[in-house]
């Protein structure tokens, strides 16, 4: 199984990532080893606040590029549920 996440870092910005082990992958976002991206490194501690599941890592990498080109208020409705809404801003 692959994971296209969403987390919620310490200046409330959004940061946008795939893996095949989520929590292991929250887990070095949040710790001091050099597998930590670049942008979460700085705005730490981060938070998981969404995830999708997708079966080949090539869906979950799709997904990821779709919303990271989203501006922050449609990534926002997406995380409420508000599926209706994100799909029109």
């Amino acid at each position: 199984m692959f994971y296209f996440y969403i987390v919620r870092c310490s200046d409330n910005s959004l940061y946008c990532g795939q893996t095949n082990n989520l929590q292991k992958r929250i887990k070095e976002h949040n710790s001091n080893k050099t597998r930590s991206a670049k942008y979460t490194k700085i705005r730490r501690p981060i938070k998981l606040i969404y995830f999708e599941e997708y079966p080949t890592i090539q869906l979950a990498m799709k997904r990821e590029w779709q919303i990271k080109k989203w501006t922050k208020t449609k990534k926002e409705a997406l995380i409420k549920g508000n599926l209706a809404l994100s799909k029109k801003l």
